[in-house]
């Protein structure tokens, strides 16, 4: 008589057989690394979150001091402290969040050989637990901007676009969850690509529209940068927020199919890659 199981754990053999249904089986497991994610980070300091809201500011006004006081960059028209911010605020959640999921793997290998459960749990719980720090950082933009529509600096004006800011803070979601999908599962068996992310995160965020605006560059440099997905969604949070710019319909749809991509590529390379991590790691 054959024997019946509850449960049947088989290798993965397809190449599309990702098993996403599984991630909400553990969806409880999902929301405990969230909550992990964030205790774990600021447990043990003095200052605990505040620290999401100084780093923005110091960094702001750092290159508020040297690009615009010093090096007469152009902001838009918008008050510099408040461009960069908005750059800033935007960008921190997309670099934080690709950072720490491009090392899921070797950072939870321990974890990984242990037990199963869905390994895209983990950089799922990396992108929502940043979004608490965004969250925070977000609500300090907030208070600058009603500071400098105060003073008379910036108008400020309520409007329909205020309903779209969910787009490109869910695109930088998407963007990082597939960029960093990828990049976790190279640094198995190319662990130079852990030394290069610090350096080279730094660099994009130059061609990224974070504190150089792409609407005053050389139409040379426009014509490039304007492919860069992350650029247009910065311009777009930008756009929706302060309303400097007219949104640019163009770069929503690139952005979008550039992220359904990445993300479906992403999610299939991590999924071979899971399958043996373990004898590279």
């Amino acid at each position: 008589m054959k024997e019946k199981w509850d449960v049947d754990i088989k290798p993965q053999n397809k190449l599309l057989d990702l098993n996403l249904k599984d991630v909400w089986t553990y969806k409880d497991l999902l929301f405990l690394f969230v909550k992990r994610d964030f205790i774990a980070e600021y447990k043990q300091t003095i200052l605990g979150p505040i620290w999401y809201l100084i780093e923005p500011i110091v960094t702001a006004l750092t290159y508020f001091i040297i690009l615009h006081k010093m090096g007469g960059m152009p902001t838009d028209g918008l008050p510099p402290l408040l461009f960069y911010l908005s750059g800033l605020t935007i960008w921190n959640y997309f670099s934080t969040s690709l950072i720490k999921t491009s090392d899921t793997f070797i950072a939870n290998s321990n974890i990984f050989g242990k037990v199963y459960f869905p390994r895209l749990i983990v950089p799922l719980s990396i992108i929502i637990s940043n979004l608490i720090k965004f969250g925070l950082q977000f609500g300090l933009l907030i208070f600058f901007v009603f500071y400098f529509t105060i003073t008379g600096e910036f108008n400020f004006e309520w409007g329909w676009r205020l309903f779209l800011l969910p787009i490109p803070i869910f695109l930088m979601a998407g963007m990082s969850l597939g960029f960093g999908l990828l990049i976790s599962s190279l640094t198995t068996k190319y662990r130079d690509l852990k030394f290069a992310m610090a350096f080279g995160i730094r660099l994009f965020m130059y061609a990224s529209s974070v504190i150089l605006s792409i609407n005053t560059m050389p139409q040379y440099f426009y014509n490039i940068f304007k492919w860069n997905p992350i650029a247009g969604i910065v311009e777009l949070f930008r756009a929706i927020l302060l309303g400097v710019n007219s949104i640019d319909v163009f770069s929503i749809i690139y952005s979008v199919v550039f992220l359904i991509i990445l993300v479906f590529v992403g999610v299939v390379v991590f999924g071979k890659t899971e399958k043996n991590f373990m004898d590279t790691v």
